[in-house]
């Protein structure tokens, strides 16, 4: 294919090369004359291994070049790979983004034949819809998805190992603005060695931003799990090696989904107890203690949630912390329950595994102490639930209450907390349906 790639910083310079050794007729553009220049000589215009070698041998095989005085008559693909820093205030600024556009609508007018824009640069989910396709619409007088195509390409390059990334990546992902332009993408990496993702454009911007969000997590994590070991005379090294090893749990899919505030007898007195232990130290451990009060702001999204259905006979689906047992200790749902009677909404729960005559120890002393009515809410059948209410609260996300999906009466209202419904639930409307995180 025929290539221009617009901003040559470390996204630009990397994907030019790599796209014109992978056979492509690639054309780099950048403002900074110094930039082209070094290029042009077969010279990386920044440090990254392995880079250098590559611009000069796709320089002396003809495939990459660079310019300041871009024209796209003979391109199929233009890519915009310019840099979105932070302002002042932590928001994007854009107004590369927006320059570049503008300048790349002037040229289309003159291509004489359909190009497709692709937008690498990271920006936040809503940007190219309201930014990016705009300014290109209004430069060139037309229209993204007939006109010209237009698509989301997030990169998930790290510097000093870019090109080696470049090939090997951990996926691929594509926002799709019309199909012609995201199959044309898809062919374009069809032979790298990674999954590929052709996305809602929401979705494909927003990947970028949870992975290194969770990058950033992860760092601060370890950095605080460290300062506790050493705090304690532990080796951090050692505690964090294990804890790699387990990717069952740990470095897993697990604990990963969207869906309810975590509950139960383990996670919230154990994060309790090292948080305290934290301050008596004076150990500072700021994201370990924002994960409570965190937890709390997502029940309190849930209720609000409830709230906003603006009706008052609440049933409740699935009352322990998670499907498949019946501990009622310091699950969130329970939680749920108790803000719910306190606010003076009809409450009626439904979980089959459990039963308050069969709670003991520590189980029923917990639910004697915090919801000591329970059991006058509680239905011996999801039918006598979904009889006595307006709104379905999922809970938990146990099997039998998918049937309840299947079930509904015309004018219930779900407020799903598990990510039950899925693509076999066509038949519930949106109106009637609520998603905690989705």
């Amino acid at each position: 294919m025929k290539i221009s790639i617009f901003g040559l910083g470390y996204v630009g310079c990397v994907s030019a090369a790599c796209l014109a050794e992978m056979g492509h007729d690639v054309i780099g553009v950048d403002i900074n004359a110094h930039k082209v220049r070094l290029i042009n000589e077969g010279l990386s215009p920044i440090v990254e291994e392995g880079l250098e070698e590559l611009i000069l041998a796709q320089r002396q095989a003809g495939r990459l070049r660079a310019t300041t005085a871009p024209d796209l008559s003979d391109r199929d693909l233009v890519f915009i790979c310019v840099g979105t820093p932070s302002n002042g205030n932590g928001s994007l600024h854009l107004d590369y983004v927006n320059r570049v556009c503008t300048d790349i609508g002037r040229l289309l007018r003159s291509a004489g034949h359909r190009i497709t824009v692709v937008l690498r640069s990271t920006v936040l989910p809503g940007v190219a819809e309201e930014m990016a396709i705009p300014a290109l619409e209004a430069a060139s007088g037309m229209h993204a998805g007939s006109d010209f195509g237009f698509a989301l390409n997030p990169e998930f390059l790290r510097e000093g190992s870019s090109v080696h990334d470049f090939y090997h990546p951990p996926k691929t992902v594509i926002g799709v603005f019309d199909q012609e332009s995201a199959d044309l993408l898809s062919a374009l990496y069809s032979s790298l060695p990674a999954p590929l993702f052709q996305l809602a454009p929401g979705e494909a911007s927003m990947i970028k931003y949870a992975d290194n969000a969770f990058h950033a997590v992860k760092v601060a994590f370890a950095n605080e799990i460290g300062r506790m070991c050493k705090n304690f005379q532990v080796d951090s090294r050692v505690v964090m090696n294990v804890f790699t090893q387990d990717t069952k749990l740990n470095i897993s899919p697990l604990y990963l989904k969207p869906g309810f505030a975590f509950g139960g007898s383990c996670l919230p007195k154990d994060l309790r107890a090292l948080t305290h232990r934290a301050r008596q130290d004076d150990v500072a451990i700021p994201m370990l203690n924002s994960a409570l009060e965190s937890n709390e702001e997502h029940l309190q999204h849930a209720l609000r949630l409830v709230k906003a259905c603006g009706r008052k006979r609440i049933g409740v689906l699935g009352l322990s912390f998670k499907h498949g047992t019946d501990d009622l200790r310091e699950s969130p749902v329970v939680a749920l329950v108790e803000e719910l009677v306190g606010k003076g909404y009809e409450v009626r729960i439904y979980d089959r595994n459990v039963s308050m005559a069969r709670l003991m120890g520590a189980n029923k002393e917990y639910i004697e102490r915090e919801v000591p009515h329970i059991a006058k809410l509680m239905c011996s059948s999801m039918e006598e639930l979904l009889a006595r209410s307006e709104v379905v609260v999922i809970g938990n996300n146990g099997q039998e209450h998918e049937r309840v999906l299947g079930d509904l009466r015309n004018g219930h209202k779900i407020i799903d907390l598990s990510g039950l419904k899925n693509g076999r639930h066509t038949h519930i409307k949106e109106v009637n349906y609520e998603g905690i995180c989705w």
